[in-house]
């Protein structure tokens, strides 16, 4: 079979590029050239970080991977196909375990049998999302079509130690259906977690109490759970995830993480804002959930149509990977910072073992 070839440098030009691609490659049997990958970056190639989801897919994908080394601009990456069963992964120190899962999702449900992983690394840390967010917000939108998964946390690992533990379990299924989300009507409720790991425990109460304040101010009552825990060789860290449940039965995100030197009372209001905003445009889909939804809504059944808080470039990234490789046609209404509609006449993929 032909290779595609894409451009590592298209879009954002990051780790996003490398993720799709070898994602829509093991869900397609499509074997694919990345080249100029992170060119535009201040240290081109692959890091460490990117190497664990592009092993981890070449696992369960039995694929052979040629230029898998650190600073390497070029990598072919060919399936054989896709298997269920155990896995483990270690992302190192702290790097994203959500990034990982990130790669993984995509593929798994049309696997042969269920697929139970793993992962060890980092549950919350800097420019990846937190693991509270794809278990309370990106689950629960793609169940909407009918995906099944489950996550849970063993242990919370925060940057530099690392050391988190998730388990996730994503079943098989034959179909995914296609998902119209145009309107999000009332917001229901808005829940949250604050957590603080080796931190006195009024951090993370601390938190929950600044991001309740702001959203009761705006005319919501938040529901927000504290987690406080003390684990040896883990932490310092904190983090506050908040969601809101919708009228439409979609989820919309906001998080705040902590670090040092910053007050407990700022990363709460930076999660109370940030949901706020995300609120304010009236879209059923926040703008991080928005780019993830991409490769499912290209394989489901039927058209999917989105209205988006807005429109970000690892949105569109994600559109020009996903049609170059699976020969799909994205329609987007809206410019990159604005809200956005995004429609796909998916391909309706069917898992032969279901």
């Amino acid at each position: 079979m032909t290779r595609v070839r894409i451009d590592g440098s298209l879009g954002e030009g990051g780790g996003q590029v490398l993720r799709t691609s070898v994602a829509l490659s093991t869900l397609s049997k499509k074997p694919i050239e990345i080249f100029n990958i992170r060119a535009g970056r201040p240290n081109p190639g692959l890091r460490a970080q990117h190497m664990t989801g592009i092993k981890a897919l070449a696992e369960i994908a039995g694929a052979r991977v040629s230029g898998l080394s650190v600073g390497s601009t070029n990598i072919v990456f060919e399936p054989t196909g896709l298997r269920g069963g155990r896995y483990r992964f270690d992302v190192g120190t702290a790097g994203a375990i959500t990034l990982v899962l990130q790669s993984i999702m995509p593929a798994a449900p049309f696997a042969s049998e269920k697929m139970e992983l793993e992962i060890s690394g980092g549950t919350d840390v800097a420019w990846s999302p937190p693991i509270d967010y794809f278990s309370n917000v990106v689950l629960p939108n793609l169940s909407l079509m009918g995906y099944m998964a489950e996550i849970k946390i063993e242990r919370r690992g925060h940057y530099p130690k690392g050391g988190g533990l998730i388990r996730a379990v994503i079943m098989p299924v034959k179909k995914l259906k296609s998902v119209r989300l145009l309107e999000r009507g009332e917001v229901k409720v808005i829940e949250g977690v604050s957590h603080a790991v080796n931190l006195p425990a009024h951090v993370a109460e601390r938190q929950a109490k600044s991001a309740e304040s702001i959203l009761r101010k705006a005319g919501y009552d938040a529901k927000i759970r504290v987690e406080s825990l003390s684990e040896r060789n883990l932490g310092p860290g904190s983090g506050i995830v908040l969601w809101a449940k919708t009228e439409a039965g979609s989820v919309i995100g906001g998080d705040s993480l902590g670090e040092k030197g910053k007050p407990a009372e700022k990363v709460g209001e930076e999660a109370a804002y940030k949901i706020l905003e995300e609120l304010e445009s009236g879209a059923p889909i926040d703008r991080h959930m928005g780019d993830m939804m991409i490769p499912f809504i290209a394989v489901a059944e039927g058209e999917s149509e989105l209205k988006i808080s807005r429109l970000t470039m690892h949105l569109l990234t994600n559109i020009m990977v996903t049609e170059k490789i699976l020969e799909v046609k994205f329609q987007v209404e809206g410019r990159e910072g604005e809200t956005g509609i995004v429609r796909v006449n998916g391909l309706g993929l069917e898992n032969p073992h279901v």
